[in-house]
């Protein structure tokens, strides 16, 4: 089984070691239901629908009513995305998106994604997601309490 640590290599794509990695190494997890339309010609899940997945995942972590961490006036958008494909996934079948944190700078944030089938690693991401003033368009300090509420979300993989 190949699995993935957190640690980034020096061109920005995660490596693999052979430590185990486990969806409870992510603070924020959501699970989806894969479709048959997400097949393609060769009966795997699409690369493509591995995005959307991460796209899910960061969604419903940036986003949780529970916890809200862009402030009146601004918004999350996203200025890089790296995944990397460690196995196939098939259909039928249901996939965890796990989230954390995995370092914050002044306006923005990286985060650390995984998708799980059966605790089984198939994919790792890292994105950058910087915060954005609505009316300026221009990226904007992280306030002191997202920053808070952030560090509380650190991956512990």
């Amino acid at each position: 089984m190949r699995t993935a640590r957190s640690e980034e290599s020096g061109n920005g794509t995660l490596t693999e070691t052979s430590e185990a990695l486990a969806p409870q190494a992510f603070p924020a997890r959501i699970t989806e239901r894969l479709r048959y339309a997400d097949t393609d010609r060769q009966g795997h899940i699409n690369n493509a629908v591995f995005a959307t997945l991460f796209e899910s995942g960061r969604v419903a972590f940036l986003y949780d009513p529970a916890r809200p961490l862009a402030p009146a006036g601004a918004q999350f958008v996203i200025a890089k995305l790296s995944i990397d494909f460690l196995d196939e996934l098939n259909w039928p079948g249901d996939v965890v998106v796990g989230t954390g944190v995995a370092r914050l700078g002044r306006s923005s944030l990286h985060l650390d994604q995984a998708l799980f089938v059966a605790d089984r690693c198939v994919a790792r991401a890292t994105s950058v997601i910087v915060l954005m003033d609505e009316a300026t368009r221009r990226a904007t300090p992280l306030p002191t309490a997202t920053v808070t509420a952030l560090e509380a979300m650190l991956v512990t993989a």
